[in-house]
């Protein structure tokens, strides 16, 4: 996922965006559809009262998926939107980008 072509921030007045390209977008919602069945499959296995250690590695597969997902939203964004707000000169990009991966790395 390292092609910054496919990235695309734009920061407005009104409302700041991200722009991704179709590829991304397909790849981002394949990955959040099956992690929103893992989230149901969870849901199915507390129900039955499945063995706690079954469900916790299945939280762990979720969290790992989550994380993959922010990853590649991460990385798209370190290469387009926080390289052309740097270069624009704005700096407070990097201030913002810390506060995120601060949040990610709980």
């Amino acid at each position: 996922m390292s092609d910054a072509g496919e990235h695309c921030c734009t920061a407005s007045t009104e409302a700041r965006q991200s722009h991704h390209s179709d590829k991304i977008k397909s790849n981002l919602a394949t990955r959040l559809n099956r992690i929103e069945g893992q989230i149901r499959g969870l849901k199915g296995l507390i129900e039955k009262d499945t063995y706690c250690d079954d469900v916790l590695n299945q939280i762990a597969a979720v969290q790992s998926a989550l994380t993959s997902v922010g990853r590649i939203l991460l990385e798209g964004h370190m290469r387009s939107c926080v390289v052309e707000r740097i270069q624009a000169g704005d700096r407070e990009v990097v201030d913002e980008l810390m506060i995120t991966m601060n949040k990610l790395m709980k």
